[in-house]
């Protein structure tokens, strides 16, 4: 027989308390890269021809090592238009046409990202960006503003197929390329999706799993599929807040 309280039965397990600690990438110190690797980068650049260089980026693309996470940042820096200082590269990243992107001081690569860029695309990070392992992202038209944050497994759509005409392989219809913008201090929740077109406003927060169909207002918190407006974040001296709430009906709000 089972009895009605089980609490007088079972032993109480307490619960661990929430706690608060320092952030970590987003407070770093950003160093300038070592003068050596600088030098290493331009003297690859200057005798390999991109395919090498690619070849020489895939060969410490798995490795465990500190040569190996040099290495990576110096390849990388030889292959893409412009990057900045104190970049960490982890493994198994993959870029796929990085001649395209613009890379800001402190960016994080987490480990088996994706980044497939395109012959005429342009993909900018920003300053402090951190990007969680098992993202990807179809950078046609993508910009990330500073201290973006990036959850593991989040994706970004910057195409979608028109459809048309009825008569062909959906797949075999031209392409809608939409810009996407994810504004400076954004959060992106783990596996959740942007499709093409979407700007995410400055300090929103997007939660985990969700579809992010339209502009996300800044400073709101929107979740769901499709996602939308939940609440708005709470802070004395935001700007924009009013504006956003506003914004909100057409974003489809749900209170």
């Amino acid at each position: 027989m089972i009895p009605d309280d089980l609490d007088d039965v079972l032993p109480r397990k307490k619960k661990a308390g929430s706690r608060v600690v320092k952030a970590i990438h987003g407070v770093r110190e950003i160093e300038p890269d070592p003068p050596f690797e600088l030098g290493m980068a331009a003297h690859l650049a200057g005798r390999l021809g991109r395919e090498q260089l690619h070849e020489a980026y895939a060969q410490h693309a798995a490795g465990a090592t500190a040569i190996d996470d040099i290495m990576r940042r110096v390849c990388l820096r030889t292959l893409v238009r412009s990057m900045g200082s104190g970049a960490t590269v982890r493994r198994h990243v993959t870029v796929i046409h990085p001649e395209t992107f613009e890379i800001g001081d402190g960016v994080f690569f987490g480990e088996q990202s994706i980044i497939q860029g395109r012959l005429d695309g342009c993909f900018v990070i920003g300053k402090g960006v951190w990007i969680g392992p098992q993202s990807y992202f179809d950078a046609r038209d993508l910009v990330l503003e500073e201290y973006v944050g990036w959850g593991s497994g989040a994706k970004v759509l910057g195409s979608e197929h028109t459809g048309d005409p009825l008569d062909v392989p959906f797949i075999r219809t031209d392409l809608k390329i939409a810009p996407v913008r994810i504004c400076a201090w954004a959060d992106i929740g783990v596996n959740s999706v942007v499709l093409p077109g979407v700007t995410v406003g400055r300090g929103a927060i997007v939660g985990a799993g969700a579809v992010v169909t339209r502009d996300v207002p800044d400073f709101a918190i929107v979740a769901g599929v499709p996602a939308r407006v939940i609440r708005w974040r709470k802070k004395q001296g935001f700007e924009g807040i009013q504006a956003g709430r506003r914004s909100s009906r057409k974003f489809g709000r749900s209170d």
